[in-house]
């Protein structure tokens, strides 16, 4: 373990949340708690070398864009102090994957930057917040540990590679195919895989406000489908749109040819799929460009990236 600071930067989410009766899985309200009383509901955690702010109080199903840019902007500045070994960002399920991805593209983290949170709220019979956060404490801390990191149920995955699958299990996460990196049980670490190397896209040298970010949406292919979600969001502006495929990427041929509406007026499209395990494989003939292993919400990401860097470009 390394000796050092690590820092803990909280966001809100159900491991902050309360709830009036301790049973209650489902009415909580998340982000009631800041960092403060998150590190001081876990005793081990006593006499450790913690530095604690809350950034935000949020549920993150309503997580923006200007909250990642904030975020990233704290945990840049702590990463670069000599003194601190590690971050730790408490944050909501709902779209943990998505800042997961979010700051593993853009965010440089020579030491480790590790995400957590709970499925059930701090208030519960058995929250498993608290085991959670000491985790990732525990993770941060680790001699050799870098990269963007999650800490959750026992376990140790890739922010780039994180999906969320489950809607109340406790064992919410998988990385899909690419498996967990490692574990963590009694406070020890065992490893499987390499940290996750660095992959920063062009758009992280200079992203820009988040206003000023491009519009891109997810399009989920159904049965019955028709183009006319495409058509609203191309009249609206978007400049990108993710296709939600089924299976391994297929798509509604009505969606199809909205999207190639969509394409022909300049909008960029990709074809992600609607299943949180196996992504696309392979590209068919004349298909829409694939996103490959991506979800489509990392896929979203992406995109709104590849635009912004082609927007600097030009500029």
């Amino acid at each position: 373990m390394q000796s050092g600071i690590v820092a803990l930067i909280a966001t809100g989410g159900t491991i902050a949340g309360t709830a009036e009766r301790s049973d209650d899985h489902v009415g909580y309200r998340a982000a009631q708690l800041g960092a403060e009383a998150l590190v001081a509901a876990v005793p081990p955690l006593a006499g450790r070398a913690i530095e604690v702010e809350t950034l935000v109080q949020l549920d993150s199903c309503h997580m923006d864009h200007a909250t990642w840019l904030r975020l990233r902007e704290r945990v840049a500045a702590q990463l670069a102090r000599p003194e601190v070994a590690g971050v730790v960002v408490t944050h909501g399920t709902d779209t943990l994957e998505e800042t997961a991805y979010f700051l593993h593209r853009t965010l440089a983290a020579p030491k480790p930057v590790v995400l957590t949170a709970a499925m059930r709220a701090a208030t519960a019979l058995s929250a498993d917040g608290p085991q959670n956060l000491l985790d990732a404490v525990t993770l941060a801390a680790a001699d050799g540990a870098c990269g963007v990191l999650v800490a959750f149920g026992g376990q140790v995955f890739a922010g780039s590679e994180l999906r969320k699958v489950h809607g109340w299990r406790l064992q919410a996460f998988s990385a899909g195919d690419a498996g967990v990196l490692g574990t963590l049980a009694d406070g020890t670490l065992a490893r499987w895989r390499e940290w996750p190397a660095q992959e920063l896209h062009p758009a992280a040298a200079a992203l820009p406000a988040a206003e000023r970010w491009p519009q891109v949406e997810i399009v989920t292919s159904h049965a019955g489908a028709s183009g006319v979600v495409i058509d609203a969001l191309m009249a609206a502006g978007v400049r990108g749109i993710v296709v939600a495929g089924t299976g391994n990427g297929s798509v509604h041929e009505a969606i199809d040819q909205a999207a190639r509406r969509a394409e022909r007026a300049g909008v960029v499209v990709r074809r992600a799929s609607r299943c949180q395990l196996g992504g696309v494989v392979g590209q068919r003939p004349g298909a829409l460009p694939s996103a490959g292993a991506l979800t489509a919400p990392q896929a979203r990401i992406e995109l709104m990236l590849d635009l912004i860097a082609a927007a600097a470009g030009r500029d």
